[in-house]
């Protein structure tokens, strides 16, 4: 795509499962979750541009939030039919971007945390939302600037710290903080597709697929806040919290997570949406 390689995981039959990583990841964060759904879905994991097997889009500009949503609706192509899809973090900020550009395609919708900080920069002035925008600006500088300087290491320290809790870069296994070092300029990037994405709340007024948004009840701010205002604007969403879990949910608590999913699926399928005979 765009001459980029794009890699993905493409594993079992039925309705089309789309799932979408976070920043800092690949598809294979998704494993447990695909080897679970596989028996009764057609699972679609790709890896974003950059991240895993998939190369970087090419071209001097930084890649949106709407380039990773056409990479994600290119790994569709060989079907027309609706699909349900899953995001988290990054991944659920396309996500959202995608639902919204293209709603007709939608089975469900599963947010989990989905870090559209776009969506605090465009609430009302004097609105608290704006502090937590300022919040993620600042981490955003730091890790940039560490990127620019050629110290990747202090930007993913700050980067990982921030949402696993301090201390979290130092207690991670020494070749995982090495190859996490190497995504820092990527990471910069995702900030910024984040926080400059025109999209507005009230464009996802009409996003009418039914919606899972799940977040950690120990998760920075931010991220909390725009997970309760995404349930809020869209028309058919429900909020689950689960307790003791920071924004990493998918991986910490990935029980609870997928099983949220699942439900979630099985309750909207195209079967159960179609209306009944006359």
């Amino acid at each position: 795509m765009h001459g980029a390689r794009v890699a993905y995981v493409a594993a079992g039959s039925g309705e089309s499962v789309l799932l979408l990583h976070s920043s800092a990841s690949s598809s294979a964060q998704w494993r447990p979750l695909a080897e679970m759904l596989q028996a009764g879905w057609r699972v679609l994991a790709p890896d974003l541009h950059g991240y895993g097997q998939s190369g970087r889009r090419p071209g001097p500009a930084s890649p949106g939030l709407a380039d990773a949503a056409a990479l994600a609706e290119a790994v569709l192509a060989e079907s027309a039919d609706r699909i349900h899809l899953v995001g988290h973090s990054y991944g659920g900020a396309v996500a959202l971007r995608l639902a919204a550009d293209r709603p007709e395609r939608l089975l469900s919708l599963t947010l989990i945390e989905p870090v559209a900080f776009h969506l605090l920069r465009g609430a009302p002035q004097g609105a608290a939302e704006h502090a937590l925008f300022r919040e993620v600006a600042v981490l955003a500088a730091d890790v940039t600037q560490a990127a620019a300087e050629g110290d990747s290491r202090r930007g993913m320290a700050r980067f990982i710290d921030y949402w696993n809790g301090e201390g979290a870069w130092m207690r991670t296994r020494a070749d995982v903080r090495s190859a996490l070092a190497l995504q820092a300029e990527r990471v910069a990037l995702d900030f910024r597709a984040t926080m400059t994405d025109p999209l507005r709340l009230e464009a996802l007024r009409r996003i009418p697929a039914p919606t899972l948004v799940l977040r950690g009840a120990a998760s920075p701010r931010p991220t909390r806040r725009i997970a309760a205002l995404v349930a809020q604007v869209l028309p058919d969403a429900r909020l689950q919290t689960i307790d003791g879990a920071g924004h990493m949910l998918p991986l910490t608590h990935r029980e609870p997570v997928n099983a949220a999913i699942a439900e979630h699926l099985s309750r909207n399928t195209a079967a159960r949406q179609r209306p009944a005979a006359a």
